[in-house]
């Protein structure tokens, strides 16, 4: 996939670990400008540091080093998404591109000489061993990560799979640090998975956004209606933890849902660049009842679908703020055989806001509970009492075989939902509130 040709937006930590990245998506309006004077005098202090460094530090220092520690500290000083990648760096985010490394499945950054991780991917060791959002990976084996670039950070958590590792982790509201020990695995990301929740009502989770996401949603939809033996009487998008991706996949996602209007923009520096993108008509839910989920480690791409579909009330959104980056990348090539990423622009939602730093709010606020057994292990310690129950009460006047039957089908079906429903209030609480709240607007439509 030649990089040069479209313009990325970036995912939330710019780098990823053990995750299928696209880094392509539409090429921006040419920037090109002319110069500023050069600034001779800085320049001048620039060369006389070199020089000095090169004479005064204690060990030798080769050319090469510093000024490439020049170029990444003058990049990373900009914003955190921007940065420089050697040719090895810029090498391994074109093999990220084929979704098939060993790694541990995790999305960081940066964060006080910390890495931060902004969300785990699903089906991946991070998030079976329980890595979660915003934790600080503060040690990577028995070598402290303060003091590391996020580069080397990345390349100890890398490695071949089978192989283990250790990360220390700190966690908000914990008394101390973490221990996991992880074995590193082939990461396959598929971005689209679904389920039905009920007999008409669909769930899909993306868990980023690459250029075979568009495609793949409308497989999964496919299918489901299959399943559920004709369309969707409601749908569950869920945008949990999923880091972003490419620009385009983000825009057709949002298409695929809306029959018009705008979807997002993006503008340079001073309004140059500017592009917009509208849905083309054609809603594959045909205005079925939709509910979208996101929390904290929900950015970039996933930040723009969940804006879209507010902006547009095509839907509700649910669960926790979102990260708040609202920013594009561009990748850059250079002519070493490295490359910049660099911050070319902002994307706005259809109502014109910026989310860069707030996120979006969601309608309705689902808080992160678990749900827990009693300890007997029944969630239900016992069956409430019906009128059919009591001493010599009323039979039904309707003593028909075929409508006795009919009503024991309805309390079997009626019990093995419950059941259900239990099961998936212990498992994931908000999808359990998002599944009633989609239950009730499929209700409404009717």
């Amino acid at each position: 996939m030649p990089l040069t040709q479209r313009v990325p937006l970036a995912l939330a930590a710019g780098v990823l670990i053990g995750a299928s990245v696209s880094l392509t998506s539409g090429v921006l309006a040419d920037k090109a400008k002319s110069a500023d004077t050069v600034p001779v005098k800085d320049l001048q202090t620039f060369v006389e540091i070199l020089n000095r460094v090169k004479t005064d530090y204690v060990e030798d220092v080769e050319d090469k080093a510093l000024l490439e520690n020049a170029v990444r500290g003058m990049l990373s000083g900009l914003d955190p998404h921007s940065a420089y990648l050697d040719r090895d760096e810029f090498k391994e985010m074109n093999i990220a591109t084929s979704g098939k490394f060993g790694g541990l499945g995790i999305e960081v950054q940066m964060q006080d000489g910390f890495v931060r991780v902004v969300a785990p991917i699903d089906d991946t060791p991070a998030a079976r061993a329980g890595v979660q959002p915003g934790d600080l990976i503060v040690k990577i084996d028995d070598t402290p990560v303060k003091g590391l670039t996020l580069s080397d950070a990345v390349d100890r958590m890398r490695g071949d799979p089978g192989t283990k590792i250790s990360l220390t982790l700190v966690r908000e509201g914990e008394a101390g640090p973490k221990v996991l020990d992880l074995e590193r695995a082939v990461i396959k990301v598929a971005s689209v998975r679904g389920r039905l929740l009920e007999p008409s009502v669909g769930y899909l989770r993306i868990s980023s956004f690459t250029t075979d996401t568009a495609p793949n949603l409308e497989k999964e939809l496919a299918k489901l209606e299959k399943e559920s033996g004709g369309p969707l009487g409601g749908l569950i998008l869920d945008l949990r933890n999923n880091p972003g991706g490419v620009l385009d996949a983000a825009v057709k996602v949002s298409d695929a849902f809306l029959d018009k209007g705008a979807i997002v923009s993006i503008r340079g520096r001073n309004g140059d660049g500017g592009r917009e993108f509208d849905a083309s008509g054609g809603d594959v839910l045909d205005g079925k009842p939709m509910v979208v989920m996101i929390n904290a480690g929900s950015a970039s791409a996933s930040e723009i679908v969940a804006g879209a579909i507010q902006d547009q009330r095509r839907g509700i959104v649910v669960g926790s703020r979102s990260f708040g980056k609202g920013s594009v990348q561009t990748i850059l090539p250079l002519s070493n055989q490295g490359a910049i990423k660099i911050t070319t622009a902002r994307y706005y939602t259809p109502s014109g806001r910026s989310i860069q730093a707030e996120g979006i709010e969601p309608d309705i606020v689902i808080r992160p509970l678990r749900i827990a057994r009693n300890e007997d292990g029944d969630p239900e310690p016992f069956t409430p009492i019906s009128e059919a129950d009591l001493a010599k009460s009323l039979t039904n006047e309707n003593d028909d075989p075929a409508h006795k039957e009919e009503i024991e089908k309805k309390r079997a079906q009626a019990a093995k939902q419950e059941k259900a429903a239990r099961e998936l209030a212990e498992s994931d609480y908000a999808l359990y509130e998002a599944l009633n709240l989609l239950k009730g607007l499929v209700i409404a439509s009717r």
